[in-house]
């Protein structure tokens, strides 16, 4: 792993491959900072990045024009703060305006070939596709979206343009987990992880995981990234054993 690992330069690139890799249906760009909506979609690809510069006037008038476009669109405006990726005083500046500090998150990073030292073991079979099929739609669904728009999350995995793979762990004829991931620049994103709750501690996930680092290797992809809910111990477990360390930890400000 570089020796430039958790810089500004790199927090900012992953998250920008993040977002490219959960494409909003509508981006506007201001001054640097993308403002996307993503109606029927997990929130948290409707949210602002701000990754461009602003001094203290310029910064308060962006925050202003986002509220704004996201009224605009009956949303409510959202932030990612990214330490060393935001303006220096945003995440103040936002909290002194009202907004909560939501969902505590961990950015992490791995070399490809360290995920794939740890062999999947057991008895399941792992399959790939580079679109995503109905099977892998509906586990991933039922795991973490049942009662969303199902159209609008299609639509966003329709609109990523990156090479992608849609992995599932079968047993037998049963799909039991699955997980995707996009190659972008020499990296890959590892996205949609879900497991069904009677398969969990069974190798499932860490099989599923292997099977996009392999896919990552073939497509020159040498390290690897993710995002996982600081509160998920079950997740950040699984990551950790796979070789993933973090490069920094993150946070959303979402609008009272």
């Amino acid at each position: 792993m570089p020796s430039a690992i958790g810089s500004a330069e790199m927090v900012r690139g992953l998250q920008e491959r993040a977002a490219r890799a959960l494409p909003a249906e509508r981006v506007k760009d201001a001054g640097g900072w993308r403002l996307r909506h993503a109606p029927g979609c997990s929130w948290w690809a409707g949210t602002v990045l701000p990754h461009g510069e602003a001094g203290p006037d310029a910064l308060l008038r962006r925050v202003v024009a986002a509220e704004e476009f996201y009224a605009g669109q009956g949303a409510v405006t959202r932030f990612q703060i990214s330490p060393g990726a935001c303006p220096e005083h945003l995440d103040r500046l936002l909290a002194g305006r009202g907004y909560r500090r939501r969902s505590p998150m961990s950015l992490r990073v791995a070399t490809t070939a360290r995920v794939l030292e740890r062999e999947p073991t057991g008895p399941l079979r792992v399959r790939w596709d580079d679109r995503p099929t109905r099977a892998w739609f509906g586990l991933w669904r039922a795991v973490h979206d049942r009662d969303g728009d199902a159209s609008a999350q299609w639509g966003m995995l329709d609109r990523v343009e990156r090479p992608s793979v849609y992995a599932r762990a079968m047993s037998g004829d049963d799909v039991v987990a699955v997980g995707r991931a996009v190659a972008d620049a020499g990296w890959a994103g590892v996205f949609g992880m879900a497991t069904l709750p009677e398969a969990r501690g069974r190798g499932a996930a860490h099989s599923v995981l292997a099977a996009l680092a392999d896919w990552a290797g073939v497509h020159g992809a040498d390290r690897m990234y993710l995002q996982v809910e600081r509160d998920n111990v079950p997740a950040l477990r699984l990551y950790e054993r796979a070789g993933f360390i973090e490069v920094c930890g993150y946070h959303y400000r979402t609008a009272r």
